[in-house]
């Protein structure tokens, strides 16, 4: 069976799943120490968001993409996130990534050829497998970025899940019209 470019596999992609930590962010985690209050209950987590990434769920959505995320840390901050950008998917918490990879997709009505996973490090690995497209960040681990499909010209929580959503809405032939909705122009 011949190998499928890119952008072919792009083509059949209704869904984007991707990590957190090293994808929607730079992957450094900050915590602050909550005076008084004894051991890792006294701490207070932050992260950074890029507006791109924002951006590119808007996108999208109006693309017809559906959207989530899978990450094994648990963080007030990623729900957050994932409320104000309206993903479809949330799952924290996650030591089986592919597992639940596969079971967003059956979900989602959709099969594994269909569904983008994008990832930085060895534990993206298997739902990168099992993905109709598999998308590594610029910065991504040298064994992630050996088994993806693409690799995102930015960096993790630089824009990277932007450059997933442009190459697959581009490979689709859907940009133009969705850069005319969003902009209203």
């Amino acid at each position: 069976m011949p190998q499928l470019s890119p952008q072919a596999r792009a083509r059949r992609i209704k869904l984007i799943l991707f990590d957190v930590d090293g994808v929607l962010t730079d992957g450094k985690l900050y915590f602050l120490p909550t005076p008084g209050v004894q051991e890792d209950a006294g701490k207070t987590e932050f992260k950074g968001f890029h507006a791109h990434d924002g951006i590119a769920i808007s996108l999208a959505r109006i693309g017809g993409l559906k959207t989530g995320l899978i990450t094994k840390r648990v963080s007030d901050n990623v729900a957050l996130r994932a409320r104000d950008l309206k993903l479809d998917f949330v799952h924290q918490g996650v030591s089986h990534k592919q597992a639940c990879f596969l079971e967003i997709v059956a979900t989602a009505g959709l099969k594994p050829e269909q569904a983008a996973f994008v990832g930085d490090d060895i534990v993206d690995l298997p739902p990168m497998r099992a993905a109709g497209l598999a998308i590594a960040v610029k910065n991504a681990r040298p064994e992630v970025k050996r088994k993806a499909h693409y690799v995102t010209p930015h960096s993790g929580g630089e824009g990277a899940l932007r450059d997933a959503v442009e190459f697959i809405l581009k490979a689709q032939r859907k940009w133009e019209q969705v850069l005319q909705e969003y902009v209203g122009g």
